[in-house]
């Protein structure tokens, strides 16, 4: 199908584009910018006036709860959520039931995204047996079933050596190992960020050097391995400095953070809110802001939304039995937003953070609109304002912090490989 999408405003962050222009699409592919091709006859015209036009984002942490959590999501449903949140691709972590650990349920994940036709799914596969820490995974059978990276997704690994070999055998043969930084023994039991907060509500706690720690660990076993490291979701201003330092050595490292802790912090808990219940825990208003200076100095690569849908009767428990995570699919792309207009950053270095950046931590070529790339693309309103609500939300986790709030920008229209998938 030719789509001709008008008089929007293209930005495309790679190619450092910011203009009202035209985008036409034919085979699946972006083949002009500006003017039409000779010949070129659209089969649909999109009038994007007043509305922006950019590469659809790219979502580092979106877990869809298949196989084995089908009671608190759906492929089908999730990625529903993800086209309507302007999302084109993502990457699921590895922990379902069972784990993303044999190359026959990474073959079928992408099978069964495959045929809904929606965002592209990129499985992170397992990086030790059943997430146990104990035995390496067949990494190049996984590789070749669809996974373009290896992690633990928040299971502890204890053994260091085991990480260490994990690591070495990765670098061989340049594979890229995702790593959440927690110390299980530090963090045992936590629920809350080791402050004021947690010890008014009497809140088990999880201290700063619980990610520290661990830090420190994966970061010189990086250095002596080689390997190409991704640690997911920083929560603290100490763990950004020891990023900071590690990338100013020339350590090959890249980093992401979740939109809920760009915004958040352990003060949102109030009186035991259970949406405020996440993994890493919010933490302080120190630590939040020192999240935004790493997001703007380069310091952290990318935003992510750290989906994590969960059913309401394990979020109406009590604060420490409630299940953590939020939903984030719907909810990246207005925070984003948000965080860029607090942080008066333009809007092209803003969805640097969820679109060329991530692609880039994939090591995939997409997040961009060059001439002959995929034409998977992402039309919002950046002015039109709507509020949270659990009946506005697609995503069957109806779970988050910002429940009840307004938030700006709309996803208008959704195309993955050319094709409109989306429209509201």
């Amino acid at each position: 199908m030719n789509i001709h999408i008008k008089n929007g405003r293209v930005i495309d962050p790679k190619n450092q584009i910011d203009a009202v222009q035209d985008v036409f699409i034919g085979s699946g592919r972006v083949i002009a910018l500006g003017s039409a091709p000779a010949g070129f006859v659209a089969d649909r015209v999109i009038d994007a006036s007043g509305l922006v036009v950019a590469p659809g984002l790219i979502d580092l942490a979106a877990r869809l709860r298949e196989p084995g959590y089908e009671y608190r999501a759906t492929l089908e449903s999730e990625l529903d959520a993800a086209v309507a949140g302007g999302i084109t691709a993502l990457a699921c972590p590895p922990d379902t039931d069972p784990a993303l650990d044999e190359p026959g349920l990474v073959e079928m994940l992408k099978h069964r995204a495959m045929m809904l036709n929606q965002s592209r799914v990129y499985p992170v596969g397992a990086l030790t047996t059943a997430l146990k820490g104990a035995e390496l995974t067949e990494m190049a059978e996984l590789v070749d079933a669809g996974c373009v990276a290896f992690s633990q997704a928040d299971a502890p690994l204890t053994d260091t050596r085991v990480l260490l070999r994990a690591m070495q055998y990765a670098a061989t043969f340049g594979y890229g190992v995702w790593l959440r930084p927690q110390d299980s023994f530090l963090a045992k039991n936590g629920v809350a960020h080791d402050g004021e907060v947690a010890t008014r509500l009497g809140l088990p706690a999880i201290p700063v050097c619980a990610e520290t720690i661990a830090l420190s660990t994966m970061l010189q076993l990086a250095r002596e391995t080689g390997a190409r490291l991704h640690i997911c979701r920083l929560s603290s201003a100490e763990s950004v400095e020891l990023v900071r330092a590690a990338k100013r050595q020339g350590l090959a490292l890249t980093c992401d953070v979740s939109a809920n802790h760009v915004h958040l912090s352990d003060r949102d808990i109030g009186f035991f809110d259970s949406n405020c219940h996440l993994v890493p825990p919010l933490r302080s208003l120190r630590d939040r802001d020192a999240l935004r200076a790493g997001l703007l100095d380069g310091s952290i690569d990318a935003i992510c939304s750290d989906h994590t849908p969960v059913d309401d009767d394990a979020k109406l428990l009590p604060f420490a039995e409630a299940e953590a995570g939020a939903t984030g699919l719907e909810l990246l792309l207005p925070l984003t937003l948000k965080w860029a207009e607090q942080a008066r950053l333009s809007l092209s270095d803003a969805l640097a953070k969820v679109t060329a950046e991530p692609a880039r931590i994939l090591g995939q070529n997409g997040g961009h609109l060059s001439v002959g790339a995929v034409a998977d693309v992402c039309v919002f309103d950046p002015a039109s304002y709507w509020k949270v609500e659990a009946a506005a939300l697609k995503s069957q986790g109806k779970n988050t912090p910002f429940l009840g709030l307004e938030m700006q920008g709309r996803v208008r229209y959704t195309l993955v490989d050319g094709q409109v998938v989306y429209q509201g």
